[in-house]
Protein backbone atom coordinates (compact mmCIF):
# COMPACT_ATOMS: atom_id res chain seq x y z
CA UNK A 1 0.00 0.00 0.00
CA UNK A 2 2.80 2.43 0.87
CA UNK A 3 4.51 1.79 -2.52
CA UNK A 4 1.26 2.52 -4.38
CA UNK A 5 0.84 5.81 -2.50
CA UNK A 6 4.45 6.81 -3.22
CA UNK A 7 4.00 5.99 -6.93
CA UNK A 8 0.77 7.99 -7.03
CA UNK A 9 2.45 10.94 -5.30
CA UNK A 10 5.49 10.75 -7.62
CA UNK A 11 3.29 10.69 -10.73
CA UNK A 12 1.33 13.81 -9.74
CA UNK A 13 4.25 15.75 -8.27
CA UNK A 14 5.61 18.20 -10.84
CA UNK A 15 9.24 17.57 -11.78
CA UNK A 16 9.70 21.05 -13.22
CA UNK A 17 9.15 24.59 -11.93
CA UNK A 18 5.52 25.48 -11.30
CA UNK A 19 3.98 27.87 -13.85
CA UNK A 20 3.43 31.02 -11.78
CA UNK A 21 3.49 34.02 -14.12
CA UNK A 22 3.24 34.76 -17.82
CA UNK A 23 6.40 36.83 -17.63
CA UNK A 24 8.37 33.97 -16.05
CA UNK A 25 7.01 31.48 -18.62
CA UNK A 26 7.73 33.72 -21.64
CA UNK A 27 10.80 35.68 -20.52
CA UNK A 28 12.11 33.78 -17.51
CA UNK A 29 15.02 31.41 -17.18
CA UNK A 30 13.22 28.39 -15.68
CA UNK A 31 11.81 25.38 -17.47
CA UNK A 32 8.06 25.27 -16.74
CA UNK A 33 6.58 23.06 -19.44
CA UNK A 34 2.82 22.96 -19.90
CA UNK A 35 1.59 19.40 -20.28
CA UNK A 36 -1.92 18.85 -21.66
CA UNK A 37 -4.85 17.26 -19.80
CA UNK A 38 -3.32 13.82 -20.50
CA UNK A 39 0.04 14.91 -19.08
CA UNK A 40 1.72 15.18 -22.51
CA UNK A 41 3.66 17.81 -24.45
CA UNK A 42 4.15 17.58 -28.25
CA UNK A 43 7.66 17.16 -29.65
CA UNK A 44 8.81 17.73 -33.23
CA UNK A 45 12.13 15.98 -33.88
CA UNK A 46 14.53 16.95 -36.67
CA UNK A 47 17.85 15.66 -38.00
CA UNK A 48 20.63 17.93 -36.74
CA UNK A 49 22.61 17.68 -40.00
CA UNK A 50 19.93 18.07 -42.66
CA UNK A 51 17.18 19.84 -40.70
CA UNK A 52 14.75 17.22 -42.03
CA UNK A 53 11.70 16.58 -39.87
CA UNK A 54 12.06 13.01 -38.61
CA UNK A 55 8.98 12.58 -36.45
CA UNK A 56 6.38 14.08 -34.18
CA UNK A 57 5.73 12.53 -30.79
CA UNK A 58 4.84 13.29 -27.20
CA UNK A 59 6.60 13.32 -23.86
CA UNK A 60 5.27 13.18 -20.35
CA UNK A 61 7.24 14.59 -17.41
CA UNK A 62 9.24 11.41 -16.92
CA UNK A 63 10.13 11.07 -20.63
CA UNK A 64 11.32 14.68 -20.74
CA UNK A 65 13.43 14.22 -17.60
CA UNK A 66 15.00 11.00 -18.96
CA UNK A 67 15.68 12.68 -22.32
CA UNK A 68 17.39 15.64 -20.65
CA UNK A 69 19.49 13.47 -18.33
CA UNK A 70 20.49 10.66 -20.72
CA UNK A 71 20.78 12.83 -23.87
CA UNK A 72 18.82 10.15 -25.74
CA UNK A 73 15.23 10.61 -26.90
CA UNK A 74 12.56 9.05 -24.73
CA UNK A 75 8.92 9.59 -25.64
CA UNK A 76 5.54 8.61 -24.26
CA UNK A 77 3.91 6.11 -26.60
CA UNK A 78 0.18 6.83 -26.68
CA UNK A 79 -0.52 3.57 -28.55
CA UNK A 80 1.44 1.44 -26.07
CA UNK A 81 0.64 3.66 -23.06
CA UNK A 82 4.26 3.38 -21.95
CA UNK A 83 7.62 5.12 -21.97
CA UNK A 84 9.43 4.56 -25.27
CA UNK A 85 13.21 4.84 -25.50
CA UNK A 86 13.50 5.60 -29.21
CA UNK A 87 15.76 3.09 -30.93
CA UNK A 88 15.95 0.59 -28.07
CA UNK A 89 14.58 -2.16 -30.34
CA UNK A 90 15.75 -0.97 -33.77
CA UNK A 91 19.16 0.22 -32.65
CA UNK A 92 18.54 3.68 -34.17
CA UNK A 93 18.83 5.64 -30.92
CA UNK A 94 18.21 9.37 -31.25
CA UNK A 95 21.17 11.13 -29.61
CA UNK A 96 19.93 14.53 -28.51
CA UNK A 97 21.89 17.55 -29.75
CA UNK A 98 19.48 20.29 -28.68
CA UNK A 99 16.03 20.67 -27.12
CA UNK A 100 14.13 23.93 -27.50
CA UNK A 101 10.86 24.93 -25.92
CA UNK A 102 8.46 27.43 -27.49
CA UNK A 103 7.49 30.81 -26.06
CA UNK A 104 4.61 29.62 -23.88
CA UNK A 105 6.42 26.38 -23.03
CA UNK A 106 3.78 24.01 -24.42
CA UNK A 107 5.71 22.47 -27.34
CA UNK A 108 9.22 21.09 -27.86
CA UNK A 109 11.56 21.01 -30.85
CA UNK A 110 14.38 18.52 -30.56
CA UNK A 111 17.34 18.06 -32.90
CA UNK A 112 18.96 14.66 -32.85
CA UNK A 113 21.73 12.62 -34.41
CA UNK A 114 20.54 9.29 -35.79
CA UNK A 115 23.84 8.54 -37.52
CA UNK A 116 23.06 6.56 -40.65
CA UNK A 117 19.85 5.27 -39.11
CA UNK A 118 16.15 5.94 -39.30
CA UNK A 119 13.34 7.24 -37.11
CA UNK A 120 10.22 5.71 -38.66
CA UNK A 121 8.82 2.35 -37.49
CA UNK A 122 7.75 1.71 -41.11
CA UNK A 123 11.45 1.63 -42.09
CA UNK A 124 12.00 5.04 -43.66
CA UNK A 125 14.50 7.59 -42.34
CA UNK A 126 11.74 10.07 -41.52
CA UNK A 127 8.15 9.48 -40.45
CA UNK A 128 7.33 12.25 -42.95
CA UNK A 129 8.22 10.21 -46.05
CA UNK A 130 5.20 11.23 -48.16
CA UNK A 131 4.05 14.55 -49.55
CA UNK A 132 0.48 15.77 -50.06
CA UNK A 133 -0.03 17.24 -53.54
CA UNK A 134 -1.04 20.90 -53.57
CA UNK A 135 -3.72 22.48 -55.71
CA UNK A 136 -7.41 22.14 -56.49
CA UNK A 137 -9.09 19.12 -54.90
CA UNK A 138 -11.55 17.35 -57.21
CA UNK A 139 -12.24 14.38 -54.95
CA UNK A 140 -10.91 14.51 -51.36
CA UNK A 141 -11.24 10.72 -51.04
CA UNK A 142 -8.76 10.15 -53.88
CA UNK A 143 -5.84 12.40 -52.96
CA UNK A 144 -2.69 10.47 -53.88
CA UNK A 145 0.38 10.92 -51.72
CA UNK A 146 3.81 11.24 -53.32
CA UNK A 147 6.64 9.19 -51.81
CA UNK A 148 9.62 11.48 -51.15
CA UNK A 149 11.77 8.67 -49.77
CA UNK A 150 12.05 5.88 -52.30
CA UNK A 151 13.80 3.27 -50.16
CA UNK A 152 13.48 2.11 -46.59
CA UNK A 153 16.51 2.17 -44.28
CA UNK A 154 15.51 -1.15 -42.68
CA UNK A 155 12.95 -3.94 -42.84
CA UNK A 156 10.47 -3.50 -39.97
CA UNK A 157 9.44 -7.20 -40.09
CA UNK A 158 13.03 -8.22 -39.26
CA UNK A 159 13.74 -5.47 -36.73
CA UNK A 160 10.50 -5.66 -34.72
CA UNK A 161 9.99 -9.46 -35.01
CA UNK A 162 6.31 -9.87 -34.25
CA UNK A 163 5.87 -6.85 -31.96
CA UNK A 164 2.47 -5.19 -32.40
CA UNK A 165 2.37 -2.33 -34.88
CA UNK A 166 1.84 0.98 -33.02
CA UNK A 167 -0.39 2.31 -35.85
CA UNK A 168 -4.07 2.03 -34.92
CA UNK A 169 -7.09 2.40 -37.23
Amino acid sequence: MQIAILSFFHYFTPMFKKRESVFEIEEGKFLSPKFDEKGLIPVTTTDHKSGEVLMHGYMNQEALKITIEKKEACYWSRSRNALWHKGKTSGFVQKVIDIRIDDDQDALWMTVDIGNGASCHVGYKSCFYRSIPLGKINNSEEIKLEFKEKEKKFDPEKVYKGQPNPTKL
